[in-house]
């Protein structure tokens, strides 16, 4: 078996890496443990029963985005509950 020349040098720099040493590279779900794979989000979900959503592009105001970004995590869902109010309290054509 020939021996491996190290990634990284006695500075700390890691070398650039040949065709050979990417060969020798395990996909990241085989070499993590699945607790990080989990914690990294790589273990995907499973399909949903019923989907209740549609994914969607939509351009905003830099405003709207500010605002709703402001509010922290979840901001996409409070998105599509003010639209749905507003939708309860206009008729549309």
């Amino acid at each position: 078996m020939s021996k491996r020349t190290p990634l990284i040098d006695a500075d700390g720099e890691v070398r650039e890496l040949s065709a050979a040493d990417l060969r020798r590279f395990k996909p990241a779900q085989e070499a993590l443990p699945a607790g990080l794979q989990k914690t990294l989000g790589m273990k995907p979900r499973g399909p949903q029963k019923t989907p209740t959503k549609q994914m969607t592009t939509i351009r905003l105001s830099p405003e709207v985005m500010s605002a709703f970004k402001a509010t922290g995590p979840g901001w996409q869902t409070r998105v599509d509950a003010a639209l749905k109010d507003w939708l309860s309290t206009h008729a549309l054509g």
